[in-house]
């Protein structure tokens, strides 16, 4: 797994390893941090449908699932 900085991921680009209903690229829409700096909401959205959803940013560590940018 690789690191995140928090404070960075606000439109940052995404792409699933797995697309599901042909979205594959992805950008993080939303980001909430409390006074410490900590995550406490993030929201993805796909680039083709604009449908979004909240996502534990945690899971984007996982490179089985998330690769940072698009490819």
């Amino acid at each position: 797994m690789h690191s995140i900085n928090p404070k960075k991921l606000l439109n940052s680009k995404w792409t699933a390893v797995k697309p599901v209903n042909k979205e594959k690229h992805f950008l993080i829409s939303e980001l909430k941090l409390d006074e410490e700096g900590d995550v406490i909401h993030c929201a993805i959205e796909a680039v083709i449908s604009h449908r979004s959803e909240s996502i534990d940013w945690q899971e984007l560590k996982n490179p089985n699932n998330w690769i940072q940018g698009w490819k």
